[in-house]
């Protein structure tokens, strides 16, 4: 694997930290994208100055997790949020009533949807704003 493999993984499922020290090392030209992943040492980073990146969000991280809120029993609702709190306020804004409970769920996780399969991280591409419900699941 390379140091570009990495870098564009950790870009696609948004590891913040490590895209901005993979980002550093690249401008300090400690790395190249090239480079075979064992010459990646983060150590070699200045962390203070990561931290700063990290900071001011340089690679214009905008994190949108998955929550999957009891609505009754069986019933349940998905919302894209930043985080648990908007979810919860998003959902009793919404629904005005409070869920009977409120999970992450994987972004990753698939399901069918028409003819196909598709997982929350791709059908978060189809939203322009958040928090957002993203669909309703009913057990039976």
């Amino acid at each position: 694997m390379f140091v570009k493999d990495l870098y564009l993984d950790s870009l696609r499922y948004e590891e913040s930290s490590l895209a901005h020290y993979i980002h550093h090392l690249l401008a300090e030209r400690k790395i190249s994208l090239e480079d075979n992943l064992s010459n990646l040492d983060l150590e070699e980073a200045d962390h203070q100055k990561v931290a700063e990146m990290i900071e001011n969000n340089v690679l214009g991280f905008h994190k949108v997790c998955i929550y999957s809120l009891k609505m009754k029993p069986k019933e349940f609702v998905f919302i894209f949020a930043k985080n648990k709190l908007e979810a919860i306020q998003f959902y009793t804004k919404t629904f005005q009533q409070m869920p009977m409970n409120c999970h992450e769920s994987c972004l990753d996780f698939e399901f069918t949807r028409g003819n196909g399969v598709v997982s929350f991280r791709e059908m978060r591409k189809e939203y322009e704003s958040f928090p957002a419900i993203a669909g309703y699941f009913k057990r039976l």
